[in-house]
């Protein structure tokens, strides 16, 4: 069996004395696609932040490339080659956006690497903008801004929490076929979206929080023909 490129073992994670994530386990493969489904509060966006160590675990292991990571930096988990478009996107609003994709490019394997030509290829619109400001960016724009840096890190995973969230329609077909290039590059991705049904159909495995904890995981394709399961779970 292929070994896991980032994996959560029994997290547990608080907020003072709000017990938040109660004994979650996911695992990520290298090159696989997982989906993360939940309704708002249920703990999607505290897990990742756990994985990554923005928040501490209180109970559990983090391991990347099998190696355990409970407790590291966030930074050292970064560099491992975790990479993520939060919710917001996070961009530096007073930076370029040249700036803001130079500032966190990391060298890839030759022939492989994500350099700034290669994202400009895949987003033409940063191309035009690339001496705008991050704050002069449509929302659209700036959710580009946020996958493309994340990409320049040269990352084995992207983690991407509601990559379409408030965005138009036609930027959120951009957005999801942004995904998918990333996907056919063999890089792993964990989507967070509100749009339960899209997430389904760009992932290969998904998993399903409630109150903390997961309640429901296994391939995509199988949990969106099970509409029982998806309407006791996500209300959809």
């Amino acid at each position: 069996m292929t070994a896991f490129l980032l994996e959560a073992r029994d997290l547990h994670a608080h907020y003072g004395q709000s017990h938040v994530l109660r004994g979650v386990s996911l695992a990520v493969r290298p090159g696989e696609a997982i989906g993360l489904l939940g309704r708002n509060g249920m703990g999607k966006t505290t897990l990742i932040r756990t994985m990554l160590a923005h928040v501490k675990a209180t109970r559990g292991e983090v391991r990347v490339h099998g190696r355990d990571c409970t407790g590291a930096r966030p930074d050292a988990i970064a560099r491992c080659g975790i990479a993520y478009v939060p919710e917001g996107r996070g961009i530096f609003p007073n930076l370029s956006v040249r700036e803001n994709l130079q500032l966190a490019a990391r060298p890839g394997a030759r022939g492989s690497a994500w350099t700034l030509d290669r994202v400009l290829d895949v987003f033409p619109r940063l191309r035009e903008r690339l001496g705008h400001g991050g704050q002069q960016l449509s929302g659209g724009e700036q959710q580009m801004l946020a996958i493309g840096r994340a990409l320049m890190t040269n990352p084995d995973a992207v983690l991407l929490d509601e990559a379409t969230e408030g965005l138009a329609p036609l930027v959120v077909r951009e957005i999801w076929r942004i995904v998918g290039e990333i996907r056919a590059a063999g890089i792993a991705t964990l989507i967070v979206d509100r749009n339960f049904a899209t997430v389904l159909a760009h992932t290969d495995r998904a998993y399903v929080m409630e109150k903390g904890a997961i309640v429901l995981e296994g391939e995509s394709a199988a949990l969106a023909r099970d509409r029982t399961a998806l309407t006791r779970h996500l209300g959809v």
